[in-house]
C-alpha cells in the first residue's frame, strides 16, 4: 500500500495543477470577465456535451484497453484500432441525423427565457464528438504505457487555453460569441494533438475487416457504454435540468459550488489509477485476504486525505465566496451536500474496481439505471420547489443511494466491507474539525482568513492523524516528507 500512496500522491499533485487552473477560471476569470448568463451558457454547453459523448464513444475507449493485448498479430491489432475509430463516427452519424431531423424542436425547446442557447446548440454535438475521439486516442496511448502526454491534455491543456480566451475577452481582443466558438475549437484541437500522438505510437493499416471475437468486444463495449452513461448522467443531469427550470445564469452559480466540492474527488481519481490493476490481479488470483486489506486501506487513506480537503472547503467556503462577485453567492447547503457526496465516494475506496473487475458489474449497471431514473424524478420535483438547492438535494439522495448499493453488493458477494475502528475515528475527527473551524473566524481579509484557518486546521488534523497512527501509510508518507525537507 505504501507504493500506492506514493504513486497516487504524485498523480494527485499533477491532477491538482489542472484543477488549480480550472479553479482560477471557475471562481475568478469567468465570474469577473464574463456576464453571468454567458457563464451559464458555457457551463450548460459543456455539461450537455458530457451527457452525450459516452453515447458517441460507445465504450470502445475501454474496450481497446481490455482487448488490445489479447490480439497477438499486428493485423489483428490494426483491425481492433480501425474498429474503435469507426464506431464513434457511426454513432455520431446516427445522433447527428436525429439532431438535424429534430433541430426545429430543439430550437423551440430553448425558446423563451433561455433562447441564448439557440445559436450554439450544434456546438454541444461538436464538443461531444471531439471528447469521444479524445478518449479513444488517450486509451490508444495507454496501451503503450504512454499516458503522460494524454494526462497533460486531459487535465491541463484545455483549461489553460480557456484561461487565454478569457483574458482575450477581458482585453476585448475577441467578442463573447467568438469566445464560445473558441472553447469548442480548443476541444477539437486537443483531439487533433492527441490523435497525432497516438498515430506516432501505432499507425494502423486501414481495412474494413472486423476484429476477431467481435461478439465479446461488442458486448463489453455496450456494457461500458451503459456504465459510463450512468456515471456521467448522475454527474451532469442536475446542471442540464437547472437550465430547463431556471434562468441559465443559475447553471453558472450551481457550477461554481460543484467545482469547489469536486476538489475532494481528486485523491480518489489519483489512487484509482494504481488500485484498479491491483484489484483486478487479486480478483484473478482469488486473493480474498489481500482484497479485503486493500479495500480497507484504500478507504481509510482516501478518507483521511479527502477528509482534510473537506474540512478546508467547508470551513472556508464563506470566505471564498467573498472573493467572487456577490451575484454568484449562495448558501453553504449546496457546497455541503455535494462535498458530502464526494467524501462518500472516497470512503468507497477501491469499491468500483472490485465491482467492475468482477462478474457482478451487471448488477451495478442495473442499479445505476434505476437511480438515473430516480435522479431525473428527484430533480423534476426538487428544482421547481427549492431552486438550485433542490438540485443539490436530488444529487445527494441519488448518489447516497447509489454508493450505499455498491457497498451492499460488495458485502453481499464478497463478504467484505471497508470499515474499521479507525474509519469511524477519522469520520468523527472530520466532523469535529468541520464544525469547530467553521465557526472560527478571524477579523482579517478573506484570503488571510482562509490561509490562517487552513494552516491551523491542517496542521492540527495531520498531527492527530500522525500521533494516533490512524494510517501507517500516511505516517510513512509524512516521515518521508519531513526527512526530504
Amino acid at each position: 500500500m505504501g507504493v500506492i500512496i506514493n504513486q497516487s500522491f504524485k498523480n494527485m499533485v499533477t491532477t491538482y495543477i489542472g484543477f488549480g487552473i480550472g479553479a482560477v477560471n471557475t471562481l475568478f476569470l469567468f465570474t469577473y470577465f464574463l456576464e453571468k448568463e454567458y457563464y451559464g451558457l458555457v457551463s450548460f454547453l459543456l455539461s450537455a456535451a458530457n451527457l452525450i459523448w459516452p453515447f458517441l464513444v460507445f465504450g470502445v475507449h475501454s474496450t481497446l484497453i481490455k482487448f488490445f493485448t489479447s490480439y497477438k498479430t499486428r493485423g489483428d491489432q490494426d483491425r481492433l484500432l480501425n474498429f474503435v475509430l469507426i464506431i464513434p463516427a457511426i454513432a455520431g452519424l446516427v445522433i447527428g441525423l436525429f439532431g438535424i431531423l429534430f433541430y426545429d424542436y430543439l430550437l423551440e425547446y430553448f425558446k423563451g427565457e433561455n433562447d441564448l442557447v439557440q445559436p450554439y446548440i450544434w456546438l454541444i454535438f461538436l464538443i461531444a464528438l471531439a471528447t469521444s475521439y479524445f478518449e479513444v486516442f488517450f486509451s490508444w496511448s495507454k496501451i503503450y504505457y504512454k499516458s503522460a502526454f494524454g494526462n497533460l491534455m486531459k487535465e491541463v491543456f484545455h483549461r489553460f487555453c480557456i484561461s487565454i480566451l478569457l483574458f482575450a475577452v477581458y482585453f476585448e481582443w475577441i467578442t463573447v460569441e467568438v469566445f464560445i466558438y473558441g472553447i469548442s475549437a480548443v476541444f477539437v484541437f486537443r483531439t487533433i494533438l492527441m490523435a497525432m500522438y497516438a498515430f506516432s505510437l501505432h499507425r494502423p493499416k486501414f481495412s474494413f475487416k472486423f476484429p476477431k471475437n467481435l461478439s465479446p468486444v461488442l458486448k463489453y463495449s455496450s456494457l461500458i457504454l451503459l456504465a459510463a452513461s450512468v456515471a456521467t448522467v448522475l454527474l451532469d443531469l442536475d446542471k442540464v435540468m437547472i437550465e430547463y427550470y431556471l434562468p441559465i445564469e443559475n447553471v453558472a452559480i450551481y457550477g461554481i459550488a460543484v467545482y469547489i466540492a469536486t476538489v475532494i474527488s481528486v485523491p480518489q481519481k489519483a489512487m484509482h489509477q494504481i488500485t484498479h490493476p491491483l484489484t483486478a490481479e487479486m480478483l484473478n488470483k482469488k486473493d480474498r485476504s489481500g482484497l479485503k486489506e486493500l479495500y480497507e486501506k484504500s478507504s481509510l487513506n482516501l478518507l483521511i486525505i479527502s477528509g482534510l480537503i473537506f474540512i478546508w472547503i467547508i470551513t472556508n467556503v464563506n470566505s471564498l465566496y467573498e472573493l467572487i462577485p456577490e451575484e454568484y453567492n449562495i448558501g453553504i447547503l449546496v457546497v455541503l451536500l455535494i462535498s458530502l457526496v464526494k467524501l462518500y465516494d472516497n470512503i468507497l475506496g477501491n469499491n468500483n474496481s472490485i465491482l467492475f473487475n468482477s462478474d457482478y458489474y451487471r448488477i451495478v449497471l442495473g442499479v445505476g439505471v434505476i437511480l438515473v431514473i430516480l435522479a431525473f424524478a428527484l430533480n423534476m420535483f426538487f428544482i421547481p420547489e427549492f431552486g438550485i438547492e433542490g438540485a443539490a438535494i436530488a444529487s445527494f439522495i441519488a448518489f447516497a443511494l447509489y454508493n450505499t448499493s455498491k457497498l451492499f453488493i460488495v458485502f453481499n458477494k464478497f463478504k467484505i466491507h471497508p470499515f474499521t475502528t479507525k474509519t469511524w475515528l477519522a469520520l468523527l475527527l472530520t466532523v469535529g474539525f468541520s464544525v469547530g473551524f467553521y465557526f472560527l473566524n478571524f477579523p482579517l481579509s478573506p484570503i488571510l482568513n482562509i490561509a490562517l484557518k487552513a494552516s491551523l486546521a491542517g496542521g492540527l488534523y495531520l498531527f492527530i492523524v500522525y500521533y494516533f497512527r490512524f494510517s501507517e501509510d500516511i505516517n510513512q508518507m509524512i516521515d518521508r516528507f519531513v526527512k526530504s525537507s
